[in-house]
């Protein structure tokens, strides 16, 4: 006989939040489309060769990034302290065992100081937890080239970690022109492009050692970390697996995951797709229009993402915004919003992973909570 939990048959001990914060990790990131759900489930009731599946998902991620290989990870963050950990080390088994210990290897980590955000922890942490040392550039709001050619000729470096993220300070940070610099230095370069699977054969045309994404955010597959780039480079990431990585490894259930969510993203319609959202953005503004107090406006991503979505800005400033998010999260169901401008009286609304009739809900929660 096979019991399962009685929530999974009636109401659920909590309730389910309406996401307008984007693929942000406290509300669970995103949904997986039933395909990708049985997938999971499959590979669950299976006992399955890891490296097998690892050396598809890498022909996979190959064919999906423009990228010579790919490897999965068990996230993001991992994925960073992965490539950390293969800059310093390689594939040399005895450099491998000995990290965290990083001592005799090339430990240091350039970073442009606009780029040491902290997405729930900080970037840095990442770096450390693979035996790196930080070693910022320029200054909190602005890294220029004169400010890293000096680092990345130290003999110490052992590589360059740029962030392409909206939480970056530098908006006018030149990648390309640092991705050469390091590459004239011999210093690999390692992308953290989490939310950025959309723009990845962007990030991969730098020719960067390394990219690194999330397959949980708009892929929607189960929480895993992709790590694309070098062959040699991503043949060192997975054999990390011996050493520090093995705390990072992936389940097999997120690389069947990974798989069949990168099966459907082949298949999409990314005009009809963008459409899509932008329907559902133009939905919202106009049944915020005339909000007292409030100012709904349709913004493009900074990073250039096809992700369009609604700015609100708030006539009574900071205090008005940040009481408006908290009212949000008092309502049934409970309203979560990007809060990362309510210093600037802004909350900003992502709706890729809502539905139109749960575009209604929200605004029709929004101009309660707002009332």
């Amino acid at each position: 006989m096979t019991t399962t939990p009685a929530f999974l048959h009636g109401r659920p001990p909590f309730g389910q939040p309406l996401n307008a914060a984007g693929t942000f990790t406290p509300v669970g990131v995103s949904r997986a489309s039933p395909a990708v759900a049985e997938a999971t489930a499959w590979a669950l009731q299976r006992f399955l060769v890891i490296d097998e599946w690892q050396d598809l998902a890498s022909r996979e991620l190959a064919a999906f990034s423009g990228a010579a290989a790919g490897t999965v990870v068990h996230c993001a963050a991992a994925g960073l302290t992965l490539s950390v950990a293969a800059a310093m080390a390689g594939t040399d088994p005895q450099r491998i065992a000995q990290l965290p210990d990083s001592e005799g290897l090339r430990r240091v980590v350039v970073v442009p100081a606009p780029h040491l955000i902290d997405y729930g922890h900080p970037l840095a942490t990442d770096i450390r937890l693979a035996g790196g040392t930080v070693r910022a550039c320029g200054r909190p709001e602005r890294c220029t080239g004169d400010d890293l050619l000096p680092a990345l000729a130290a003999p110490e470096v052992g590589c360059l970690l740029l962030v392409s993220s909206r939480l970056t300070r530098d908006p006018a940070f030149d990648f390309a022109a640092a991705a050469e610099a390091a590459r004239a230095a011999g210093v690999p370069v390692v992308i953290d492009g989490a939310a950025q699977d959309l723009r990845v054969r962007e990030l991969v045309a730098l020719q960067p050692a390394a990219v690194v994404l999330s397959a949980q955010k708009y892929l929607a597959a189960p929480t895993a970390g992709l790590v694309v780039g070098e062959a040699g480079f991503i043949e060192a990431v997975r054999a990390q697996q011996k050493g520090i990585g093995r705390a990072m490894k992936p389940s097999k259930e997120a690389l069947v995951g990974v798989l069949a969510a990168l099966h459907e993203r082949r298949a999409l319609d990314l005009g009809a797709w963008w459409r899509e959202q932008e329907a559902k953005v133009r939905q919202a503004v106009d049944a915020l229009g005339g909000l007292a107090g409030v100012q709904a406006l349709r913004v493009p991503d900074p990073l250039g993402a096809p992700v369009p979505r609604v700015r609100l800005r708030f006539a009574g400033g900071a205090e008005a915004a940040r009481r408006a998010a908290q009212a949000l999260r008092r309502q049934d169901p409970p309203v979560w919003v990007m809060e990362h401008g309510v210093a600037e009286g802004v909350l900003t609304l992502e709706l890729i992973a809502l539905r139109a009739d749960e575009v209604d809900a929200l605004t029709g929660a929004l101009r309660r909570g707002l009332a």
